[in-house]
């Protein structure tokens, strides 16, 4: 395994024949400023101008080649009409202009495939644009708390952070994880391993249960095309880790699990399809240099449960508030302190149109966290999946939305757990909703 190496335009030519726009092109002709709009709001500059100058000269050489078939063929019947007329001159020069026009075509479908390719380099590299209702700024700073839910707990001592409390229990070994495999992984150990096992197994019995979410087993590893289509590559291929045959190991769930509908034509009356998967992730971390530098809260390797919902357009703003909910239901049964933020455009990610935040309290930082982003993406990922839907009786297809969130990060899930229920003498009580995932035991104490 290793750290991806820059070779984004390899990457990005890799998807052009017979890629559909990643943005609705039709769109972008019609109101240009309405798109530049969109992206002013990211801070991005306008990309209409170079994106439209390319397309017009795609479409006029498309055009010409259109032109020149015909041409052609119409050239190549009247050399048969010219032989039975015994016009052997006239046959000859129309031999010579369907050879000329070969050769023009040949080009021309080449020049076509670099004009396509340039096109869809550039679309691929812009980000979603938000929809009205996203607060504006340009940081995190101009994010908007929505609702608040759970008071932090009054603490007659000093609260300690995780990792304190976790080697004190001699539970969580940082040490030795960085002898094996570097900075940012870590043996957990024991009961605190089981804890994480059984954070995970309350979370996909309660999406399973009560939010009606699949359960999904999922690959670890994906082809290039695959992170592509959720947004990954080529845009942050440097936070990603790749295999040295051109696998992927997955930042999270949601590649895998989305893609499930890449190239296929969705019967609308089977939407929603609502997935959750317990996987394994891994990020490279690769602009987190001196972030969270100790502990659990940013780590190369870490699991979390993932929710992926695939809806039609009308479904889609529904879904997000349904998915949030589900989000939060966790941390209100876990009785853990949180706010909700509404993210706004300049802290939102490359695929989403508008996100939501879960933020969990950590008495230990004396800071609400992130633990939770819910996002609606809108068309985009299915533009770039080429995944549709069909309604019944209808000929034409349109695209999915696609939505994903973390239900939720397992390890800051026990992060919050650790912090927000540690004792004065080192012991964490249990969460009364985790005691049967944990065999009926209430209190991690040292030595059991």
């Amino acid at each position: 395994m290793r750290k991806a190496r820059p070779y984004t335009r390899r990457i990005a030519l890799c998807f052009s024949p017979g890629l559909t726009p990643m943005h609705d092109i039709n769109a972008i002709r019609n109101d240009p400023a309405a798109f530049d709009r969109g992206l002013a709001r990211r801070s991005l500059e306008p990309r209409s101008p170079a994106i439209l100058e390319k397309d017009k000269a795609l479409r006029s050489l498309m055009t010409s080649l259109q032109e020149w078939q015909a041409r052609r063929n119409d050239a190549s019947r009247q050399i048969g009409a010219a032989r039975s007329k015994g016009d052997a001159a006239l046959a000859d020069k129309l031999m010579a202009e369907v050879a000329d026009l070969k050769t023009r075509i040949q080009s021309g479908e080449e020049e076509e495939r670099t004009r396509r390719a340039e096109l869809d380099e550039l679309l691929s590299g812009i980000p979603n644009t938000p929809v009205d209702a996203v607060p504006d700024g340009k940081d995190e700073t101009g994010n908007v708390q929505l609702r608040r839910h759970g008071e932090p707990r009054n603490f007659a001592f000093t609260p300690r952070q995780h990792f304190e409390v976790g080697e004190a229990l001699g539970l969580m070994d940082f040490e030795a994880a960085g002898r094996v495999s570097g900075a940012r992984f870590v043996y957990l150990k024991s009961d605190m391993a089981r804890l994480e096992r059984a954070i995970a197994n309350f979370m996909l019995d309660l999406h399973t249960s009560t939010f009606g979410y699949s359960e999904t087993s999922p690959p670890l590893l994906a082809r290039s095309p695959a992170m592509f289509g959720t947004g990954q590559l080529p845009k942050f291929e440097e936070d990603q880790f790749r295999t040295t045959n051109d696998y992927w190991l997955i930042p999270t769930a949601e590649v895998t699990l989305t893609n499930l509908v890449r190239e296929q034509i969705i019967a609308e009356e089977a939407l929603p399809l609502r997935l959750t998967a317990y996987t394994p992730c891994f990020r490279a971390e690769a602009g987190a240099a001196g972030r969270d530098t100790r502990g659990m809260i940013r780590m190369h390797q870490f699991s979390k449960v993932e929710l992926v919902s695939i809806t039609t357009p009308e479904q889609s703003d529904e879904e997000h508030e349904r998915m949030t909910d589900a989000a939060e239901t966790v941390l209100k049964r876990l009785n853990l302190p949180f706010r909700t933020m509404a993210l706004c455009t300049g802290d939102m990610g490359f695929s989403s149109r508008r996100t939501y935040d879960i933020e969990v309290w950590l008495p230990g930082q004396s800071a609400y966290r992130e633990i939770s982003s819910c996002s609606n993406c809108g068309d985009f990922q299915a533009r770039r999946m080429n995944a549709r839907c069909r309604a019944a009786g209808a000929k034409g297809t349109r695209f999915v939305h696609t939505l994903n969130g973390s239900a939720l990060a397992v390890g800051r899930t026990l992060v919050a757990v650790l912090e927000n229920y540690q004792e004065e003498d080192g012991s964490v009580t249990l969460p009364s909703a985790l005691v049967p995932y944990m065999g009926g035991k209430t209190r991690i104490a040292k030595n059991g």
